[in-house]
């Protein structure tokens, strides 16, 4: 079930641990420290994974991503979505 179903919490859980290589440009908590690289925190599980799995197969091209992301099993990608979409992000104003 993962990111769509009962076991998110779990999965997100799994997902933080899973997610350590990530941290170098995404920051530990999916806000990126680089300015060419995306949060992740608060996106949609469903994205994410559906990225994650575009990078995997090559359908979506980035050198780094592709070396990321090819090795994951469809159980990580849904724990690393899960972790990412976990994190509540909150806008304010200035």
């Amino acid at each position: 079930m993962g990111v769509f179903g009962p076991a998110h919490a779990q999965d997100a859980a799994s997902g933080r641990a899973r997610a350590q290589p990530c941290v170098v440009c995404h920051g530990p908590l999916g806000l990126s420290t680089m300015p060419d690289t995306p949060h992740l925190a608060g996106q949609p599980a469903i994205y994410l994974a559906a990225q994650l799995r575009a990078y995997r197969s090559g359908a979506r091209k980035h050198e780094v991503m592709a070396v990321m992301a090819r090795p994951l099993t469809d159980a990580d990608i849904e724990q690393l979505a899960a972790w990412f979409a976990s994190i509540r992000v909150e806008a304010k104003e200035p």
